[in-house]
């Protein structure tokens, strides 16, 4: 039952992708950064991010939302879409949200209620390049995003910077692993210049993997893999995990 609800989630996030390209207001100012969509990745997808390809004030996503709720009521599905208070965000949820970043909840009405968070930056950090991608469901359509090397980027400063506390998000170690794995360079240019908006910190490759030894080596590794479990198909994946294992991950990492 709960892989089955992560399937008719990610089935619906492609559904709302898809939606969002086939209509006139398309994805000219945003561009998708989860690389599920993307990639051959196992790992479900909990939520959607978007963000705008430069920093505006004006950009409003509930133009999107009408054809959304159209789109899902011709086959059926009841939709709701609301935009989130972050001043109701526990701290755990608003540590690493940055001020300008817009939260949407899209509320699905089936059988059991499917709920997809979807996260709009409206500040990008930049020094990034994007690349267009064809999807094939629910109907073909191009789709822009990030390169995989600034996906990388973005998620090494999510593993490095996010502030957890006793809660590990094992995600980000499972993405981690598939970048080397798949021998993705890491965009450096594009991780500082995350690191300069979201933390005010001018780092360097040595002082970034400092930073990510320390993060990997302390982190407890029981917890790292509890987080990730539920989101992915074959938990043996994790058995080799553990410190040492990430650590020499780390000097895997080829920079560009």
């Amino acid at each position: 039952m709960i892989i089955l609800s992560k399937v008719l989630k990610e089935s619906n996030q492609f559904k709302i992708l898809a939606i969002k390209v086939a209509a006139k207001r398309t994805l000219d100012n945003a561009l998708l950064l989860i690389r599920k969509f993307i990639t051959t990745c196992d790992k479900y997808s909990e939520d959607m991010d978007f963000s705008l390809l430069a920093p505006s004030q004006d950009f409003d996503f509930t133009q999107y939302f009408q054809p959304i709720v159209d789109q899902f009521a011709m086959v059926g599905r009841e939709v709701e879409i609301k935009k989130k208070d972050k001043k109701n965000f526990c701290k755990v949820e608003s540590a690493f949200l940055k001020d300008n970043t817009d939260v949407y909840d899209i509320t699905f009405q089936t059988e059991k209620s499917i709920k997809i968070k979807i996260e709009v930056d409206t500040q990008p950090p930049l020094k990034f390049l994007t690349e267009q991608k064809l999807l094939l469901l629910p109907q073909s359509f191009m789709t822009r995003c990030f390169t995989l090397p600034d996906l990388f980027a973005g998620k090494m400063h999510a593993l490095v910077y996010r502030a957890w506390k006793n809660r590990v998000k094992g995600r980000d170690w499972y993405d981690f692993e598939w970048y080397v794995r798949h021998n993705t360079p890491l965009d450096f240019p594009h991780l500082r210049e995350r690191a300069l908006q979201f933390n005010q910190e001018d780092i360097t490759k040595e002082s970034f993997l400092e930073k990510l030894n320390n993060r990997l080596s302390t982190a407890d590794i029981n917890q790292v893999k509890a987080d990730v479990l539920p989101f992915i198909h074959n938990p043996k994946d994790l058995d080799i995990w553990s410190n040492d294992y990430f650590l020499q991950l780390a000097q895997m990492i080829r920079f560009e």
